[in-house]
């Protein structure tokens, strides 16, 4: 059984992808602020700060909006055989220094959010979070970014749900997964990327949203629209499930999904 991710990453699309980048409308939001050319830290870990910290300003409680990261702390305990719980105390402190948008505040999430690979992934992968710092350009890009998102949701908001998971929807091909937002009739997904969505990012969205459809979330039965916002281009991405057509969300169902 694979994540979301994982089991995109091994499905050969047919030319331009299930949904093609064509059929989304594009909007691009406006706030005439130049992002700096060059961040120093990886770009994985500037999109979770600014999805949790967009979260959290949004009024999410911070142990909710950095669920993902406490958790990795833990299992990085949990893998070191640490009584001492380093990592899990780390965090905490971590994240009792995020309050409000500022430069400690972002140094802070950038280097929480680098224990969520020992959750999402392997712990092998986990480097130490203290060699995590941001320099001052990055944190200028990312409370520019975090800005964008919250300007975003005051116009296509209010969310309804966030940061949920597919409880009766995972099958035995996709075990793993979650979502980021919902609105009343819209799910959207953030990428902080640098180009246009790509076939595997609308492929991740309309997964998610055929898996919602199968979950206990009576919510995902207004969904009419999924949605990408890339607050480092600005842009939103837009596309009426109902132009979808049925055979693809068949064939996505069955040979990506597994139902």
């Amino acid at each position: 059984m694979y994540s979301v991710t994982k089991r995109i990453a091994m499905i050969k699309q047919p030319y331009g992808g299930y949904i093609n980048k064509k059929q989304f409308a594009v909007t691009q939001l406006e706030d005439h602020i130049s992002l700096n050319e060059n961040e120093n830290i990886h770009a994985s870990l500037v999109g979770s700060a600014i999805d949790y910290m967009t979260r959290f300003l949004m009024g999410t409680e911070k142990e909710e909006a950095f669920s993902i990261s406490l958790e990795g702390a833990k299992a990085l305990d949990l893998f070191k055989a640490d009584k001492k719980r380093a990592a899990t105390k780390n965090a905490e402190k971590l994240l009792a220094g995020i309050n409000g948008i500022n430069k400690k505040t972002v140094i802070n999430a950038c280097k929480l959010t680098g224990y969520d690979v020992c959750y999402r992934s392997r712990i092998g992968e986990y480097k130490p979070v203290k060699e995590i710092c941001p320099d001052a350009d990055t944190v200028e890009n990312i409370i520019t970014m975090i800005n964008r998102s919250l300007s975003f949701w005051k116009e296509y908001g209010p969310i309804v749900k966030d940061g949920f998971t597919f409880e009766g929807g995972y099958t035995n091909t996709i075990s793993e997964g979650d979502g980021d937002y919902l609105t009343n009739d819209t799910l959207w997904d953030f990428k902080v990327i640098k180009s246009e969505p790509k076939p595997k990012h609308t492929l991740q969205l309309f997964v998610y949203y055929i898996m919602g459809t199968h979950s206990v979330y009576k919510e995902f039965r207004n969904i009419k629209k999924l949605g990408i916002y890339n607050p480092r281009m600005n842009k939103v991405y837009t596309v009426e499930i109902s132009s979808i057509p049925e055979r693809v969300i068949e064939e996505v169902s069955k040979k990506v999904i597994g139902y």
